[in-house]
This record gives C-alpha cells, structure tokens and sequence, in this order.
C-alpha cells in the first residue's frame, strides 16, 4: 500500500454503530458534549446530512449539516485530537459544503464560539462572513456564538 492510499479519507453516513466513537470524541473536544440522543438525531433527522471521516478504518472526524430549503445549517464540525493541525477541519467543510451545493443550498450557516478564534479563521479561509452575535449561546459556559455565513452560489 503505498503512502497516499494509506492516508486517503473516506467519508460515510453516520449510523449508530459510529456513537460509541463519536461519543468519547464529544467529550475529549467539548465542555458541553453532544449526547447520544442528539447522534440519534442526525442518524434518523429527515432534514440532516451527517458524515464521518475515516482513515485507515479510524474514524478522524465528523460533520454535518441540517437543510432547510436552500439553506445548509452547520450542526458540527470535529476532529479528533490526534488529527488536529493537519487540515482535516478545511477537508471535513469542503466535504460537507460540497454535498449541500449537490443537495440544492445556496447558502450555508454556521454558529461557532466567540472565543474559537481558529475555527474562525478556518472559516473566513472558506469564504464565511460574519453575520452576527447569538448572545450567551452556548449556555452552559456563558458564551456567545458568531453567526457565520457563506454564498454557496459562488462555490
């Protein structure tokens, strides 16, 4: 197997038998994790398009977004900490931004914290814009959100 093969991503549906990974990720990247109720959601949501990454049989990553219309709502964007630095952030959004053009968005929208400057700068290299403030959005912690948004119709 040659060095490309073996650092190639594959990316699939979530489904419940990815939770258990999912979950311990959850809990390593977020103060407020994701539960396994709210998995399920994305697993059967008629709305939600969810995938993980996988390398190597390893799941690296995950992404999803939920489409309203012609809007695509970004649920969540993680990768695993071992992975982290390598780029897999901009390689997990283009996957995701790539399927919600292909499912007929024209816009994509994101909340991310007001203290997650690199996530913010992962997104405005994508061509997302502030949009506004969700004031003590992330409840848990007291912290605000940044609305982000992108034109999907110049993709």
């Amino acid at each position: 197997m040659s060095v490309s093969e073996d650092r190639a991503i594959s990316f699939q549906r979530i489904c419940r038998d990815h939770t258990p990974v999912l979950l311990e990720i959850e809990q390593e990247a977020y103060p407020d994790p994701w539960t396994p109720g709210m998995f399920g959601q994305e697993i059967v949501g008629p709305n939600s398009h969810f995938y993980v990454a996988e390398r190597a049989g390893e799941i690296i990553g995950y992404a999803g977004f939920w489409l309203l219309l012609q809007e695509a709502h970004v649920t969540k964007v993680t990768v695993a900490r071992p992975y982290r630095g390598q780029g897999l952030g901009i390689t997990l959004m283009e996957y995701i931004t790539g399927r919600a053009v292909e499912l007929g968005a024209n816009t994509m929208r994101l909340e991310v914290r007001a203290s997650n400057t690199t996530a913010q700068r992962l997104y405005r290299s994508l061509n997302f814009v502030e949009a506004g403030v969700r004031k003590n959005y992330y409840a848990r912690a007291g912290e605000d959100a940044l609305v982000m948004v992108r034109d999907l119709s110049v993709v």
